[in-house]
């Protein structure tokens, strides 16, 4: 019952501050005030779900649910109902749409329900993890309830949270320190990272001329809070899946096959660059290259802290900087 209430009061914050960007974005954005009601409910749906993982005994006490079929069944409908919400709110229900999210997410929730877990399997998992995320097809799902209302980011938060709960509680992983807030250690080792990525990472792009120095076109005074929410915004969904997944997942992985850590940080780091290829103009080489050097420093993060937390505070600190310093 104290996890439980643990996760209700968390919720309650997590809804509360939604629901003041909410209002703050649509004023800014000129969203009428019907269509932003109507979206309300979706994401904080989403929300809830998306916060779930990270509490160690409602994960449990959902391991305890039935076998592993039935699990994976709760995750589909778990996936299913924020987009039921929306769409039946905002009239933008269309079967097709709906047959599409209920395929990816059975082939995602049900892959390990009856599937041996060995490597081979774990890294075709991997490939439709990511290759699902990286696609347009959130864009076709989640129709816009107006031309200028993005919606598709409830399916990208329902895909990571639904990935990460297939691995930790349908197939069985380590959490590896899975979590939303670091320890002051982990806190300590993210940033000690950081510090050790800047001056390769600056050499690097300048050689290869990845990227300039110019600042965001932010005014001075909103600065450090437009720097807090990038943070913010980064390490707990871009870094917390990434990281989830190339450390706490993939390096792990191989370091297990090779039985050694270094084979497992390399080959993650080289995976975890070429993952960047597609983004700007394929094969945007110069990114890769800084992706694979940049998750060399994030999985040494995890290693030295034994923890996703810690790697996602370097990684999250990492992109900030590239977003509010620099442009290429």
């Amino acid at each position: 019952m104290r996890a439980m209430r643990q996760y209700l009061a968390t919720v309650l914050v997590v809804w509360t501050a939604a629901c003041i960007a909410a209002y703050l974005y649509s004023k800014q954005q000129n969203i009428p005030a019907s269509i932003a009601i109507a979206v309300l409910p979706a994401f904080l749906a989403e929300l809830a779900f998306y916060i779930a993982p990270a509490f160690e005994r409602l994960r449990k006490a959902f391991e305890r649910i039935g076998s592993r079929p039935m699990r994976a069944a709760l995750l589909v409908a778990g996936a299913i109902l924020p987009y039921l919400l929306l769409s039946l709110e905002t009239h933008t229900f269309a079967w097709r749409p709906f047959g599409v999210l209920f395929l990816v997410t059975t082939i995602g929730a049900f892959w390990y329900s009856r599937k041996q877990r060995n490597i081979i399997s774990d890294m075709l998992f991997l490939v439709v993890i990511a290759a699902v995320y990286l696609s347009r097809v959130f864009g076709q799902i989640y129709l816009r309830p107006a031309p200028h209302v993005t919606v598709d980011v409830l399916g990208r938060l329902m895909w990571i949270r639904t990935g990460i709960m297939a691995v930790l509680s349908v197939r069985g992983w380590d959490a590896a320190g899975f979590g939303f807030l670091p320890s002051r250690p982990e806190w300590r080792i993210g940033i000690e990272y950081y510090f050790y990525f800047l001056p390769v990472g600056g050499v690097v792009a300048y050689l290869v001329k990845f990227a300039h120095f110019r600042p965001a076109p932010v005014v001075w005074w909103q600065f450090p809070v437009v720097m807090i929410a990038t943070f913010l915004g980064f390490l707990w969904v871009v870094a917390l899946f990434e990281e989830f997944f190339f450390r706490g997942f993939l390096q792990q992985l191989i370091a297990r096959a090779a039985h050694n850590e270094a084979a497992g940080l390399l080959g993650a780091s080289i995976v975890f660059g070429l993952a960047h290829l597609p983004f700007g103009s394929f094969p945007n080489w110069k990114f890769a290259l800084l992706g694979g050097i940049s998750g060399i420093f994030y999985g040494l993060a995890f290693e030295k802290a034994r923890s996703v937390r810690a790697s996602m505070v370097t990684h999250a600190l990492v992109v900030t900087t590239w977003r509010l310093l620099l442009t290429g």
